[in-house]
């Protein structure tokens, strides 16, 4: 759609304004040039004459300078050079006009003069920011005047810039609950400084004074903000929070100050201090590959495929199916994002990926671009109980997935694995393994197939560790049992893992598939996310009782349960025989596959759903050991 289309009443009434402006400005440029006398009304009637056709040239003008669309209320430094360029651009065509046409055929001397065009220029400026800059101002009082009496103060925590972002954010309504009196900041360059004329009051450590100074002040804070400068190890996050909260203080966040997001506050949750820095993410390359897209997201109602969907919404896409196989998440998700109002067609069915013809049908129905499967069984004591069910789901149902999308003509599958099928020890690694090497012999055939061009479908799965928050996290089951007065129960002293925000990991998992789908080399088809450093988990725990206001041993004890089946101390992000390519895309890793052939596959894959229907279980372990020589020996113990 162009923007031409997008214009309403408002453009038209900007665009009279600026066009009575321009008007006004060249006649007393030309009155004060001549003075009034008998030149002025001598030249006036060729004056009247061209006038027309300027200002009509002016219209376009401002058209290409955006003077017409941008919405007064946010005027700023931009759009002051804009009207500058303009008037810059009318005035050298009031020069060409002067010194070329109208002047050495009609006077014999030159028309308007340079006298006259330098104050047009002048002229032309004050007419476009003077009602622009009023109406700005007034907005900015208005707010400011709701700020001040309905809003407690609150200080700020974090860098300059990104203070001034919430300042900004706060002037224009669009961040609303704050009336910020002070900044406290981590930067001794920004001490003294006033930003937006709120002052840097002091360093982050001086917190218990600057709030007993404003107290005496009648300027009493009830409310602390961090922004995302304030959760920078130098910043000493958990130190904030702590003090914050022996002050009575609210502590609240702003979870990201990004342009694609709406500001908006919410509370410090206790694993927001636990991350290391999160990688940069391009998202004009995510949404280069999402927008007008149709998508298919499988197990669309669990953590990460809700959060999927989220951004796949975010990122513009036309259509999106999810598909999930427990009612009370397919209800939550679709209700959720049809509350965003993407203008998107959003269709949630009910299916199991078991259902091969139910999955075959659904996709050749809606005929996706791009596939994600996050529909999987994930629990790992779970699966080693009944693990003849993760055979079912995770191998036969990503199997189905996998056709299906082939079948539909979709661009893309990309599939959610682990860090748990590298050198798997457990059912959940094993299966979700056996189905990265399915994936792997596919996207193995078709670049064969394509010899040398582009293949006519990619399979790539996308392998992360633990994220935060998510459904059978630890963390949520840490804070289930701090707030239960303990114990806190960890398997082992020495166990470690990795950890990121299900934000971070699904905008990676799409920024992998930019890569597959762009890639000029198709010699990748595994991606890892990069997790930073392991953490060990007795850490976690000590560190969410201390960040609740309590005592490691002497409010909250931890206990220790014992490993359990399926598990190991520590996670490994590549396979051994598994080379890796530096794919120059930030946070995201990849290998070379390391597939069996499809053949091969295709009979391990004939057999286990014979030992399936079966239950034939020794049968099921001899061929995984044989699909996956480096399972560990005691991961398939029976019940």
């Amino acid at each position: 759609m162009t923007r031409l289309s997008h214009l309403t009443l408002r453009n038209f009434l900007i665009a009279l304004h600026d066009v009575v402006a321009t008007a006004a400005a060249l006649f007393v440029a030309f009155y004060l040039r001549f003075e009034g006398g008998p030149d002025f009304s001598a030249r006036l009637p060729l004056l009247l004459q061209v006038l027309p056709y300027f200002v009509a040239f002016s219209l376009v003008v401002f058209f290409v300078f955006n003077l017409t669309t941008t919405k007064w209320r946010f005027i700023s430094l931009p759009d002051a050079l804009n009207i500058i360029r303009a008037a810059t651009v009318l005035a050298v065509a009031l020069l060409v006009l002067d010194y070329i046409f109208v002047a050495p055929n009609v006077h014999g001397t030159f028309f308007l003069g340079k006298i006259t065009i330098v104050l047009y220029w002048f002229l032309e400026i004050s007419a476009l920011s003077a009602l622009r800059l009023s109406y700005r101002y007034f907005r900015y009082t208005r707010v400011m005047h709701h700020v001040r009496t309905e809003n407690a103060a609150t200080l700020l925590i974090g860098r300059a810039a990104d203070a001034e972002v919430v300042l900004r954010g706060v002037e224009s309504g669009a961040i609303k609950h704050l009336r910020p009196v002070g900044v406290l900041s981590p930067s001794r360059a920004d001490l003294g400084q006033l930003i937006r004329n709120v002052p840097v009051v002091g360093a982050i450590d001086d917190i218990e004074d600057i709030i007993a100074g404003f107290a005496k002040s009648n300027k009493s804070i009830s409310r602390v903000v961090m922004t995302p400068s304030a959760f920078e190890p130098e910043s000493r996050p958990e130190s904030v929070l702590m003090r914050s909260r022996r002050l009575g203080l609210i502590v609240s966040r702003l979870p990201s100050l990004e342009q694609r997001d709406m500001p908006r506050l919410t509370s410090v949750a206790v694993e927001d201090l636990l991350l290391r820095p999160s990688e940069t993410i391009d998202y004009a390359r995510l949404e280069a590959l999402i927008k007008g897209k149709s998508v298919i997201v499988t197990g669309g109602g669990g953590s990460i495929g809700s959060e999927i969907c989220e951004r796949v919404m975010t990122f513009g896409a036309a259509r999106l199916l999810i598909v999930e196989n427990s009612e009370p998440a397919l209800y939550a998700v679709t209700e959720a994002l049809a509350a965003g109002n993407s203008g998107a067609e959003i269709e949630g069915r009910i299916a199991d990926i078991r259902d091969r013809e139910r999955i075959v049908r659904l996709m050749a129905q809606f005929k996706p671009d791009i596939v994600f499967h996050a529909a999987a069984l994930k629990h790992v004591p779970i699966l080693e109980r009944d693990w003849s069910e993760g055979v079912k789901t995770n191998i036969f149902g990503s199997i189905n997935v996998a056709d299906a999308a082939l079948a539909a003509g979709a661009e893309a599958m990309v599939m959610i694995s682990t860090d748990k099928a590298i050198e798997p020890v457990s059912m959940l690694g094993l299966t979700k393994r056996f189905a990265e090497m399915y994936c792997q012999a596919l996207d193995h055939d078709l670049i064969t197939q394509a010899a040398g061009s582009k293949p006519a479908m990619r399979f790539i799965s996308v392998r992360f560790g633990n994220v935060l928050a998510s459904n059978g996290s630890v963390v949520p089951k840490f804070k289930a049992q701090i707030e239960a007065g303990g114990p806190i129960t960890v398997t082992h002293p020495d166990m470690v893992r990795y950890f990121m925000t299900i934000r971070e990991a699904c905008d990676l998992v799409i920024t992998a598939a930019t890569h597959a789908l762009s890639a000029k080399r198709f010699d990748v088809s595994v991606y890892v996310l990069n997790m930073g450093q392991p953490v060990k988990i007795v850490d976690l725990a000590e560190r969410m009782i201390r960040l609740s206001g309590l005592q490691p041993g002497h409010d909250i004890e931890i206990v220790f349960s014992g490993m359990r089946p399926g598990e190991r101390l520590n996670e490994i992000l590549f396979a051994s025989e598994e080379p890796t390519v530096d794919i120059g895309v930030a946070g995201v890793m990849a290998a070379r596959p390391n597939e069996p052939p499809m053949q091969m596959l295709r009979k391990w894959i004939s057999a286990l759903e014979l030992a399936i229907r079966h239950d034939d279980r020794a049968t099921i372990r001899t061929i995984l050991k044989d699909a996956v020589p480096e399972f560990g020996a005691n991961a398939c113990a029976a019940s």
